[in-house]
């Protein structure tokens, strides 16, 4: 078995050359003949000045948690929808704003940038995932200046961890089939490795509503990475390289149409990363650390006749230095470089009035933002930790700007706590390569003027309670507000013109207001319940991107987006936990969509808001000893969106729009899986 996975790890980097928490973790044993009962990490709040939540492998597992993506079906912060029917790109939605203002780590590092983020959610395979932490509104400055509205970091499972090997597959109802390895071994005493490995592959194409299109591409990947970790004394390594290869084909389904419309995406990225530290002082828990990671992705692409191909280059480094001066006092200070450059080549076909041929619109754009960044933590007693930041950064592309952020985190008891944050963010913004998905429209899309760098304010206030039931039970209540105002910001209209779809810089006011309220409650450890609701109150100002006259938009409601939601769970373990019934019931409320245009006969061409819509999620899981098997089913209302390609019969057309999701576009779906330990 170790010359297995031995051989594994030296073959892995040849075929890449080619192609903050609370402790939750609960363990009670004894040693006569009473059996030992142990549960593993679930969710619970971060320790820290931050207002989030970490969640381990137990709540991961609820769900068939394939990817990132399906990770979030039981969380009450974050929301993941499709984007659009053609392409099948989901994108996460927290405090009511798109993904794109989520900083998105992978053990403290950015990844996923520029045209590779539509797709993030499916290149991170939720058999890897040890723990994912979401921290909500402007975060620390540690990572960077891009945290808008939150950030989330998903942990690995590491290498040093015990030696063997695991195995997960799963299959589903439409045949699609995934299957996962993760094989550690331990050379000696300091030097781990590991071989993580995922491929999926949609064996059929679907059409559930007989509207000749595809329901979402066939999609296949394959996905690899070997980590290495090194531990000697005060210094720690840990790097590791790796590479993805996914192929998506989607549209109408064949022998529909002499002339078809056909989706085709083909990806390729290719990574690398290393972290070095030193502990220099004990006592202090003074240590410095340089970490960096590069990503090559190249991604091509095809709307009908329309096109998108790019090549994108990323790299970034950190060197951080952090020292505790006493139990009160403690500092962070660091450097960053950030480099992103990206060739992009684009066929939006859809020609202004009067013009005829083809349209190759050719960018090539380098940017390179150096940084400095202090952030001091003040803790005067264990009830008060106060932790500011400061952020120093210059853009090649759009200058000097400063961020400044505070999270103040006061115990008023040991029952409740509160948690105030205010801070800026930015974000450089990728016209074509965050939405290039919007070229499966048959309107015409546009850039409209040059972009600026994206400019917000987040505010948030938060409360936790911890109310005695009872002698063993506790409820856990949690109520915050968030408010996120932009002074800058990349607006994506489809409101001013129903032939287009523009893309250009706010003229007017942007924000969005969220308020929340989460509960949960367990019951002798085998039964826990979690109830949560939350509103949105998000709008933009439409129109004014492109008015001549200096004419104003209008404030209106951001399309797409659900004005409430409302969740709750039930988790099950009885027969000491070797049985788990996991049920997941969402309430999604309804939003504005886009301004409708009036068709031939008079009437719209859509409803000019979608309805509220529920969904039911359940599993039931058995544990051996070694083996752990899951059966379950998603969206057991069979709720789906009625049309999702409009003008499907037309694709040809102006009045042809694949984008306009809002609700499931599959019905009833059913699953099994397998993980096995060996």
């Amino acid at each position: 078995m170790k010359r297995f996975i031995l051989v594994l790890s030296l073959l892995l980097p040849m075929a890449g050359a080619v192609g903050q928490s609370r402790d939750t973790i609960q363990k009670k044993q004894t040693l006569s003949e009473v059996s030992v009962r142990s549960r593993a990490e679930g969710m619970s709040r971060l320790g820290g000045a931050e207002n989030g939540t970490k969640v381990g492998q137990e709540v991961l597992f609820r769900a068939a948690c394939c990817n990132l993506g399906e990770s979030f079906v039981a969380n009450p912060s974050v929301d993941v929808n499709y984007s659009d029917a053609a392409v099948g790109a989901r994108q996460i939605k927290l405090l009511g704003l798109s993904g794109q203002y989520v900083q998105m780590l992978i053990e403290n590092l950015p990844c996923f940038a520029g045209a590779a983020s539509p797709y993030e959610l499916g290149y991170v395979p939720g058999a890897w995932m040890n723990s994912i932490s979401v921290s909500k509104g402007a975060s620390s400055v540690k990572q960077g200046f891009q945290s808008i509205t939150g950030q989330i970091d998903v942990e690995y499972l590491k290498p040093d961890r015990e030696p063997g090997v695991s195995v997960n597959l799963f299959a589903d109802s439409r045949l699609k089939t995934e299957g996962n390895v993760v094989a550690n071994l331990k050379l000696n005493s300091r030097l781990s490795t590991e071989v993580l490995v995922h491929g999926e592959k949609d064996w059929l194409h679907h059409d559930m509503n007989k509207d000749g299109w595809h329901d979402s591409p066939a999609i296949g990947q394959l996905n690899m990475q070997n980590r290495w970790k090194y531990v000697n004394g005060r210094y720690i390594f840990h790097g590791g390289i790796g590479v993805i290869r996914e192929e998506r084909e989607g549209g109408q389904m064949a022998g529909v149409s002499v002339d078809p419309f056909v989706v085709k995406l083909n990806a390729d990225r290719y990574e690398a990363y290393m972290k070095h530290a030193v502990l220099l002082n004990y006592e202090h828990n003074t240590n410095i650390a340089l970490m960096a990671n590069a990503s090559l992705y190249d991604l091509g692409s095809e709307f009908g006749r329309r096109y998108y191909n790019v090549h994108h280059r990323d790299l970034y480094s950190r060197l951080i230095f952090e020292h505790e001066f006493n139990e009160r006092h403690q500092l962070s200070a660091g450097a960053s470089v950030q480099v992103q450059g990206l060739d992009e080549r684009v066929n939006p076909l859809r020609l202004p009035e009067g013009v005829n041929g083809t349209v190759n619109l050719i960018s090539q754009q380098t940017e390179v933002v150096p940084g400095v960044y202090a952030e001091y933590t003040y803790k005067p007693s264990y009830r008060l930790t106060v932790m500011a930041g400061l952020r120093a950064d210059r853009s090649s592309l759009y200058g000097a700007f400063v961020t400044p952020r505070l999270h103040v985190k006061w115990m008023a008891s040991d029952l409740v706590t509160f948690r105030l944050s205010t801070g800026k963010g930015y974000r450089s913004p990728h016209a074509w390569a965050e939405n290039h998905y919007l070229l499966a429209s048959g309107r015409t899309v546009a850039v409209d003027g040059t972009l600026g760098m994206e400019e917000a304010w987040n505010s948030g206030l938060s409360a936790a309670f911890y109310i005695p039931v009872g002698e063993e039970r506790t409820l856990k209540l949690n109520a915050e507000y968030y408010y996120t105002d932009f002074q800058n910001q990349v607006v994506v209209d489809y409101d001013s013109d129903p032939t287009r779809i523009g893309i250009g810089m706010l003229d007017g006011r942007s924000f969005s207001h969220t308020v929340q309220v989460d509960g949960s409650i367990e019951f002798d450890e085998e039964l826990e319940l979690t109830a949560a609701f939350r509103y949105n109150d998000v709008r933009c100002t439409y129109g004014g991107q492109r008015t001549a006259a200096g004419d104003k938009g209008q404030l209106m409601e951001k399309p797409l987006t659900s004005r409430y939601k409302g969740l709750f769970t039930v988790a099950w373990k009885p027969y000491m936990g070797l049985w788990q019934v996991d049920l997941t019931l969402q309430l999604n409320g309804g939003g504005r969509m886009p301004t409708p245009y009036t068709t031939a006969d008079g009437t719209p061409s859509w409803d000019e808001r979608f309805p509220a819509y529920p969904q039911l999620n359940m599993q039931v899981t058995r544990r051996f000893r070694h083996i752990t098997v899951y059966v379950g089913g998603e969206n057991l209302t069979n709720y789906r969106q009625p049309i999702p390609v409009i003008g499907a019969a037309n694709p040809w057309d102006s009045t042809f729009e694949s984008t306009l999701v809002w609700g499931p576009v599959h019905g009833i779906m059913g699953y099994a899986g397998i993980r096995m330990n060996i």
